[in-house]
């Protein structure tokens, strides 16, 4: 065993060991010892976490959301991860990016070591350069002339390549580390260093005494003078080390470590070679699971393929570490990859003992595909009935729904805010609602899939129809809403789509027994598979990832999860608002007694909701008359908070607390009023700070009315009625899956019409494309034929 400590040797190891001795530059942070941190300095744009790290090392972690208490790490760095793809040298962003990610975790008070290829192409890089500069020296001196010749490179052996790459590496990586006042030793090892008792122990030995003193140990196979790999050549429950994946591997469980992260040039392990048609990346693999994985070629350069990084790996988890095999060469996630799999996120291959007691989610996404694309061949009756049937069970099962939802009220007692609590809340009238909502739909789902919108014959005998189809998968992510379950499956079934629900876990007992009598409605026909609810430790970030599987996200719930999701989800569309701002004009022509009942059911009725008034524009014309007078009585009577905005705030002697931003969602008894000049004014202020969700004018003047309706930008805009007529059970579409502010596909409260597609089928007898031609013998018609009349009943 060879082992360098690069940052001055002995001096510096007393200065980490003595710090306060030593005098301070002001251009240095020195790092504390694990247990003092309590809040480090961020220099990173990678954010820390702050999580107990103390941990009996025994068993490895059963769920990727444990990795965040890892506390001593070993991160393996391929030679695809650390050289250029020319191989003659070195990815030095990468490596710079992948060194910053170490630091973040060191400084958390993390045990962090590296077991690092790269030191024979960083020396062929020298190697190369040296011997051209010597050919072209020669070369010059004999022939005497300043042209030279094309000069051929001699094939350079292995091992010299890693003698003089070593310490350039080493030498890099001391550079980068110090950066972030981090020191790192250099350690060569060979097979004999584990198999020999005396010099495993010095191995042992020496690991421990740099993590005490927080040195990043960077550990290599010394390749200059390390044997050829021999097959086969593993010892009876010890892996052998003839290349860095097994040394990672032997490094992580001699040392005890919770956590081996293998950095390769593949997202992870696939269930065949990457590249081939039906190669799936494995999100989860078992010990036993080798059987269904076909192993391809390794990669461009190393010593090792996928199938020995998996042989590693399981030897790694049967000693007790965790294992995540990842990529670290891609550009949009190697700069993250090593926190984002410490945060538990669902990055490359996690090695597990524990088996899931259900199905994964991808698992339960292929499933409702498989069962929406049934539910979507099932005669439209036959979907009505299903959904006739779930409206029955609501009714019949309350007692059983109540007492679940008992038990979810119970639990959040005292962790959730009133508004959220009433939210969560099921009653009778509640399921009574839910009932006759779900019989609209059934009654309105009678031809919404395989509809024709529109017939056009193209040429004889060659006509084309434009029909509705279902979108495919939704994932509907929700929170404290156990109500909106059966809402959303019912649209879902109405609508021929399969469904991933996630819940909230506040309403865990509710949301169970409401899938469950869900999936017992869709039994009748065959279907029960087609409406998923999603229970496994999935992150929902996570889950916003799954762009093979899910085809529409849709959140249900406050505006901070909306923004989350919308920031998450990688390449699938999300349909929903972030806010619900929504305004109340009233005009200088409005009615007394309709201003007031507007305001109050608006904002009162149920001030949770998304479309519960925010914000009262008030003309200024009205400032102290009596329909002033008697809105700001009834808001005080219904203990309504005021806010005042810039403008309002100017005419009063003693205002209310001003407002501190004119957009803002309460979703609760508190109401920002603002005094306007006119109804443009109005728009305008709505459109600089409204959501584009649901405003009202209040006024006698059709005219101003009318312009109001015309000129306001929003999804729902009304004239003289209640924010609160911003539903889609209130509009007759018997439900809605949300309300989307966007202005593609679906606009407003989205029901089972938004939840529908198009496609195009087109008839025709032998037709090619050169028969239409300027010397073909068919001509264009482009007729459009009659569309078979909507059933309305």
């Amino acid at each position: 065993m060879l082992s360098q400590v690069c940052c001055s040797g002995f001096q510096l190891l007393r200065h980490r060991l003595l710090p306060w001795a030593q005098p301070t530059a002001p251009s240095r942070l020195y790092r504390v010892q694990p247990s003092t941190i309590r809040n480090v300095r961020s220099w990173s744009n990678i954010p820390f976490i702050t999580v107990p790290l103390s941990r009996t090392h025994g068993k490895p972690f059963a769920h990727r959301s444990e990795l965040k208490h890892a506390k001593r790490i070993v991160v393996k760095l391929g030679s695809a991860v650390v050289t250029r793809g020319d191989e003659c040298g070195l990815a030095l962003g990468r490596l710079a990016s992948i060194v910053e990610q170490v630091s973040v975790l060191q400084n958390q008070g993390r045990e962090m070591m590296l077991v690092t290829s790269g030191a024979v192409a960083f020396g062929k890089q020298r190697l190369r350069h040296e011997i051209l500069l010597s050919q072209s020296v020669r070369q010059a001196l004999h022939s005497g002339q300043n042209q030279l010749k094309e000069m051929a490179i001699p094939v350079l052996e292995a091992r010299a390549c890693a003698a003089a790459g070593q310490s350039g590496l080493m030498a890099l990586y001391e550079a980068m580390f110090t950066q972030y006042s981090i020191c790192a030793a250099q350690i060569l090892v060979t097979n004999l260093d584990f198999h020999d008792e005396q010099k495993r122990r010095n191995l042992n030995g020496t690991l421990h005494e740099l993590l005490r003193m927080n040195i990043v140990p960077i550990v290599n196979t010394n390749d200059a003078v390390v044997p050829p790999a021999e097959p086969n050549s593993d010892l009876q429950g010890v892996i052998s080390v003839k290349d860095n994946d097994s040394l990672a591997a032997r490094l992580a469980v001699e040392m005890k470590t919770d956590l081996l992260i293998i950095l390769s040039d593949v997202e992870g392990l696939f269930d065949s070679p990457p590249g081939s048609d039906d190669a799936k990346l494995i999100d989860i693999f078992y010990p036993g699971d080798q059987q269904s994985v076909t192993f391809g070629t390794k990669s461009r350069v190393g010593m090792g393929g996928m199938e020995a990084k998996v042989k590693a790996a399981l030897w790694a988890l049967q000693g007790g570490t965790s294992v995540v095999i990842a990529n670290g060469t891609h550009p949009k996630v190697s700069g993250h990859v090593i926190t984002d799999i410490v945060e538990g996120k669902k990055v490359g291959t996690f090695f597990s003992e524990v088996k899931p007691a259900g199905p994964t989610v991808e698992q339960q996404g292929e499933m409702a595909r498989s069962g929406g694309r049934t539910l979507a061949t099932l005669e439209p009756e036959q979907r009505a009935e299903i959904i006739h049937h779930l409206a029955d069970l609501l009714t019949d099962q309350r007692d059983e729904i109540l007492l679940a939802n008992k038990k979810d009220l119970e639990e959040a007692d005292g962790r959730l805010a009133a508004p959220l609590m009433k939210r969560l809340s099921l009653s009778t009238s509640k399921l009574n609602s839910l009932a006759i909502g779900l019989r609209q739909i059934a009654a309105s789902s009678q031809d919404s899939v395989g509809r024709v919108l529109r017939r056009t014959r193209i040429a004889k005998n060659l006509e084309l129809e434009q029909v509705t189809v279902p979108i495919g998968v939704l994932l509907v992510i929700f929170e404290s809403r156990p109500d909106c379950l059966p809402q959303v499956a019912a649209l879902a079934i109405a609508s021929g789509n399969g469904l991933l629900l996630k819940g909230g876990k506040e309403a865990a007992h509710s949301n169970r027994i409401l899938h469950l009598l869900t999936q017992e409605a869709l039994s009748i026909h065959g279907v029960k598979e087609a409406v998923q609810l999603v229970n496994t430790r999935e992150e929902v970030e996570d889950l916003c990832r799954l762009d093979k599987i899910i085809d529409l996200i849709i959140p249900r719930g406050s505006s901070q999860l909306v923004r989350d999701i919308q920031k998450a989800s990688k390449g699938i569309p999300v349909m929903g608002h972030s806010e619900g701002i929504c305004h109340m004009y009233v005009d200088s022509e409005a009615s007394v007694d309709k201003a007031s009942r507007l305001v109050r059911d608006s904002k009162c009725e149920y001030p949770a909701a998304c479309n519960a008034l925010e914000t009262l524009l008030i003309h200024r014309d009205l400032l102290r008359t009596p329909l002033f007078d008697q809105i700001i009585d009834m808001l005080r009577v219904e203990q309504v908070k005021i806010h005042a905005g810039p403008k309002f705030a100017s005419y009063l002697t003693f205002s209310p607390s001003e407002v501190k931003s004119l957009r803002t969602e309460y979703g609760d008894l508190e109401l920002c009023i603002e005094v306007v000049d006119s109804v443009q004014d109005a728009i305008d202020h709505i459109h600089k700070y409204g959501s584009s969700h649901t405003d009202v004018i209040v006024t006698e003047n059709e005219k101003t009315a009318e312009f109001f309706l015309q000129h306001v930008d929003s999804a729902c805009v009304f004239w003289n009625a209640s924010t609160r007529f911003s539903d889609g059970y209130r509009f007759g579409l018997g439900a809605e899956v949300g309300i989307s502010t966007s202005r593609i596909h679906a606009r407003g409260p989205v029901g089972l019409e938004g939840l529908l597609t198009t496609k195009w089928l087109l008839r025709g007898q032998d037709h090619v494309v050169s028969d239409f031609s300027e010397h073909g013998s068919l001509k264009y018609l482009h007729e459009n034929l009659p569309v078979p009349q909507r059933n309305t009943n």
